[in-house]
């Protein structure tokens, strides 16, 4: 073969080899920093839709952020080895259930990764399928204990913004409309912990907020936080993450999704990039 022709294959085969290294990995020369996201997509329409939509947008906030974004089911990664390749994790529907992905996890957040948490992240009861039984995540990580009831129908609210000064409130109003959300209520009163910081919460002109049809599902006063951090570590809570689905008539159809608000967009941008730099 020409040597010419032989050298230029090698070349050839040398980028392609890098490029598909970068792909595996999220990577690209500008990267800043790395995300993953676990997931379980099971069970519930509603969250296994959010799952979906969220992989979409994260990859597209990568490529016009220089970030890298990974996203993987299976939770056996969870342990030290393959976080320290990550500066951010997200959980987008469950938790992690093994003690030693949950000991991989807590020493990851001592060590200062960064973690973001959505919706039914957030979630323990005991007794279903997601018992209370991790008190360092549910009662000192989040903060929030068990969960106690939610909204139904998913319904838009208007979110109020706590601390206009925090990096995840750039570019925003004091209020904006979110996407239609199941909203949670939980077994805490985060006010009362002092290591909590609320950074969004529902607005009272969102009331009546939620249609039911039983009278619980309807919430008309109190205090609602929907997004905090944990002052000692570098994380934050979302609780969005439920898509309306069309559950009454077994389509299944999406009826909503958490990615059409540009205001919402980025806030959720905005606290990624405070995990990942530091900073905006």
């Amino acid at each position: 073969m020409n040597p010419r022709v032989l050298l230029f294959i090698k070349i050839v085969l040398v980028l392609l080899y890098a490029t598909m290294n970068n792909s595996i990995y999220g990577q690209t020369p500008n990267t800043q920093f790395k995300v993953v996201a676990f997931y379980t997509a099971k069970k519930d329409q509603a969250h296994i839709s959010f799952v979906h939509e969220a992989n979409r947008w994260f990859s597209k906030m990568a490529r016009q952020n220089n970030f890298s974004y990974d996203s993987i089911h299976d939770w056996a990664n969870l342990n030290p080895i393959f976080l320290s390749r990550y500066q951010v994790v997200l959980f987008l529907d469950t938790r992690p259930e093994l003690p030693e992905q949950r000991e991989a996890f807590k020493k990851y957040m001592e060590n200062g990764g960064g973690w973001m948490g959505f919706h039914f992240a957030g979630f323990a009861l005991t007794p279903s399928d997601y018992p209370q039984d991790w008190d360092w995540y549910h009662n000192q990580f989040i903060g929030a204990g068990q969960y106690k009831s939610n909204t139904w129908r998913p319904t838009a609210a208007i979110l109020k913004i706590e601390d206009s000064n925090h990096p995840i409130a750039k570019h925003l109003p004091g209020k904006f409309k979110s996407a239609p959300n199941e909203w949670y209520r939980w077994e805490k009163d985060l006010r009362n912990n002092p290591n909590i910081k609320i950074l969004l919460s529902i607005d009272s002109s969102s009331f009546p907020l939620g249609t039911g049809p039983k009278l619980h599902e309807t919430w008309h006063s109190g205090y609602y936080p929907v997004v905090w951090t944990n002052k000692n570590y570098k994380m934050i809570y979302f609780n969005m993450g439920h898509n309306d689905i069309d559950y009454e008539h077994k389509t299944n159809k999406e009826l909503s999704f958490q990615f059409d608000h540009e205001e919402q967009n980025q806030l959720i941008l905005n606290a990624l990039l405070w995990l990942g730099l530091g900073k905006l």
